[in-house]
């Protein structure tokens, strides 16, 4: 389940990481893989890649997915915005997720968001045609930086965001959006899907 980390040094065969010609999901920033995990169990059709950074988050997730005897799913420990520009072959993905992604609220911290338009280039560059990029948080600053991000990207299109969860009341189903739920937080959701 866990790949190694010398993937992330340059081009990855993404298929190859699989036993079938499936269409491949990847979740950017996994954190304990909740969200993957439920997923993967809904969806043996389809094949999956986490990417999180922090090792002992990684490591979980990977042993999660492996004790639910999983294997339509990967790991990565990598930074995510380099594996996506450095690593991914052009067409190879069916939906990129981005649940929850580290707002980085301080003015000066900005450049490090996840979402900017370098990103969502890339994003769209490794997205099939067809294909979704799916972003959701809680941080209203934040949402109205990706908004406009996402409203000028080109070869795009915003689509009604597909409910990911089984639960009735969640929309992803990670243990942020169920933190947030449970204290009442307002959620912000994105669905783009690439056209060109």
């Amino acid at each position: 389940m866990l790949l190694d980390d010398s993937i992330a040094g340059g081009p990855a065969d993404v298929r190859g990481f699989f036993d079938n010609d499936r269409p491949i999901e990847l979740e950017i920033g996994t954190g304990k893989g909740t969200f993957l995990l439920a997923r993967a169990r809904q969806r043996p059709d389809l094949n999956f890649v986490g990417i999180e950074w922090a090792r002992a988050y990684c490591l979980y997730s990977a042993d999660r997915f492996r004790r639910a005897g999983l294997p339509n799913v990967r790991m990565i420990r990598a930074d995510a915005g380099a594996f996506v520009k450095d690593c991914l072959p052009a067409d190879s993905l069916w939906r990129v997720h981005v649940y929850f992604p580290d707002p980085w609220p301080k003015r000066k911290h900005h450049r490090r968001r996840l979402i900017q338009p370098a990103f969502v280039g890339q994003v769209r560059r490794i997205l099939q045609p067809g294909g979704q990029l799916l972003v959701v948080t809680d941080h209203a600053g934040y949402f109205q930086h990706i908004r406009r991000v996402l409203s000028d990207a080109p070869g795009f299109a915003r689509v009604p965001m597909p409910k990911m969860a089984g639960e009735e009341n969640e929309l992803v189903g990670t243990n942020f959006e169920r933190k947030y739920i449970a204290q009442g937080r307002p959620l912000n959701a994105m669905a783009l899907m690439r056209y060109v």
